[in-house]
């Protein structure tokens, strides 16, 4: 009886196997980081991609996902803050409405993009209502969200918080350059301290700086965010009982927003590759560091040798080995380093221009899950003007 089970647990899997080769980092030798999973490589409709995460939260809170079709290619990090419910939201909803209003609209566009993430916003938000009598701390979390698109020669690019996305491109002389193509919705910032004062003139407390650290009413870093309902609606504000979450007076207005920062731009020859992360990597490498690395390095693993670079730099500001450093358990994990998530798109010139079939394949960082994508509603839609 077990015998005959677990052929028919071999043939469910086999077909997804061709696909995964996902895996708790391993060297050859053994679980090298039991904390750090990755896909070294595999394909996309424009070349091939490498995905790894590491957990420092006892729980999760970064999510990710990668939808590849036969002609376009979807990115997702989600950075969740408070907890993991807006993060898992969003890699569950994102996707598919943006897939369902590109159906309605007949296209991709900047505009599509962001009603995406208006109705992700929306249908979070409406599960905070449904739930916060029971669970009130759904109030206070929130997902940074950063979305790429690839679709028939045009790149779209979209986020909120302090996620970045990056291009690695050819310069003069063959030179690797970085081109940021993101910005850091994050106080930290002095353009978004200005930008938050500009749009509440009436409030001295809107940024405070909080040992050493500017936040937004003195709480949260990211000035853009998806959920965090308290600091949007005054129906979602929370008693004095999570003194974390007190605000100094009641919401008037909300102090932070959903809507996304969204970049356009058609794919050029000297585009080398796409780097995803969330902010957990930027704050141990720059951008031109991350670009020479995946330029320089064989592609196979790229984005588990980022994660591993990143996790050597925090080991290294601690006077710790990463040897050391990947030894400490979850939950501690996060004393070093943020849970991290980088993807990297390759565009390799001659599958775009030889136009390849790929299987339609939906990826989801970390949890080890490959499925059908639902790119195929893109079948036989054209680029029109608007997406331009």
């Amino acid at each position: 009886m077990f015998s005959w089970l677990a052929r028919i647990a071999a043939a469910c899997l086999r077909p997804v196997r061709r696909y995964a080769r996902m895996n708790k980092d391993d060297d050859g030798g053994g679980i090298d980081d039991p904390l750090l999973w990755c896909r070294d490589l595999d394909r996309h409709s424009l070349g091939e991609f490498s995905i790894a995460v590491v957990q420092a939260n006892e729980i999760i809170e970064d999510h990710s996902q990668v939808e590849i079709g036969r002609n376009a290619t979807f990115v997702g990090v989600y950075d969740g803050h408070g907890g993991p419910e807006a993060s898992r939201f969003v890699r569950d909803h994102l996707f598919l409405h943006l897939m369902r209003l590109a159906r309605e609209n007949g296209t991709i566009s900047k505009d599509v993009l962001g009603s995406a993430f208006s109705a992700t916003e929306d249908a979070f938000l409406t599960l905070v209502r449904r739930t916060c009598a029971i669970k009130p701390l759904i109030a206070a979390v929130g997902s940074c969200c950063l979305v790429g698109v690839i679709w028939k020669g045009m790149l779209y690019v979209a986020n909120v918080g302090d996620s970045r996305a990056i291009i690695g491109r050819l310069g003069r002389c063959n030179k690797i350059i970085a081109e940021q193509l993101t910005s850091d919705h994050n106080a930290s910032m002095e353009e978004v301290r200005q930008e938050l004062r500009s749009l509440h003139p009436d409030d001295s407390h809107i940024v405070v700086l909080k040992h050493g650290v500017w936040r937004v009413k003195g709480i949260i870093q990211v000035s853009r965010s998806i959920g965090d309902a308290y600091l949007k609606r005054p129906e979602f504000s929370l008693d004095p009982s999570f003194p974390r979450f007190r605000l100094a007076e009641p919401l008037r207005r909300p102090v932070l927003t959903a809507e996304p920062s969204i970049y356009t731009r058609a794919i050029c020859p000297q585009d080398k590759f796409l780097v995803f992360a969330s902010d957990g990597l930027w704050e141990h490498m720059t951008n031109q560091e991350v670009v020479e690395i995946v330029y320089n390095y064989p592609r196979t693993g790229i984005a588990r040798r980022l994660v591993k670079t990143a996790l050597s730099e925090a080991g290294r500001k601690r006077q710790m080995r990463y040897d050391d450093l990947k030894k400490v358990d979850k939950g501690n994990r996060r004393h070093f380093h943020d849970d991290i998530t980088v993807v990297v798109i390759f565009i390799d010139q001659e599958v775009l221009e030889n136009n390849l079939a790929i299987p339609e394949v939906s990826v989801r960082g970390f949890v080890d899950s490959v499925g059908p994508s639902d790119f195929s509603v893109l079948e036989g839609i054209d680029v029109t003007p608007s997406s331009m």
